[in-house]
């Protein structure tokens, strides 16, 4: 099946338990999967591979600390990305007019070279959500015939 790379952008450690549980979803049917919670863009495959990028939005709508490198990296790269596929969990609280800043800035700039999102983004609100893990695990196994598609 799939390999996908899951880039994690967390501040206070629950994205991180969101990618685990996207994660394990993806392992259940069949993908192979590695989680990066200090992710180094140079470092990630680019080539026969899907992004999961699971992330949560810090302060006023910014990226969580662990990220920000991986995001500058992205925004000045140069080289052609337009094979690359994937898709964007983000993670935030609606009492914020920046909700899922984060989550939704990353899309925009993956879009911007050429990066084809195979899911819709998908938000998860910290105040309505009882499990995120289990709501990101169960929203991981429903679009996975997006992803067989996509491959």
């Amino acid at each position: 099946m799939a390999n996908i790379e899951i880039i994690v952008g967390s501040m206070l450690g629950g994205t991180e338990y969101i990618a685990e549980a996207c994660q394990e979803a993806l392992n259940s049917k069949n993908h192979q999967s590695k989680l990066h919670f200090q992710p180094n863009f140079s470092e990630i495959p680019r080539e026969n591979t899907y992004w999961l990028i699971c992330t949560s939005t810090h302060g006023a709508g910014d990226y969580p600390d662990n990220i920000q490198a991986f995001v500058e990296e992205l925004e000045n790269c140069k080289e052609d990305l337009s094979t690359l596929n994937y898709w964007v969990i983000g993670t935030g609280d609606t009492s914020y007019d920046t909700y899922c800043n984060a989550a939704k800035n990353i899309s925009k700039i993956l879009k911007s070279k050429g990066c084809k999102e195979i899911i819709p983004l998908k938000t998860l609100n910290a105040l309505d959500e009882e499990d995120p893990e289990e709501v990101a695990h169960q929203w991981t196994i429903k679009n996975n015939d997006l992803l067989i598609q996509a491959y």
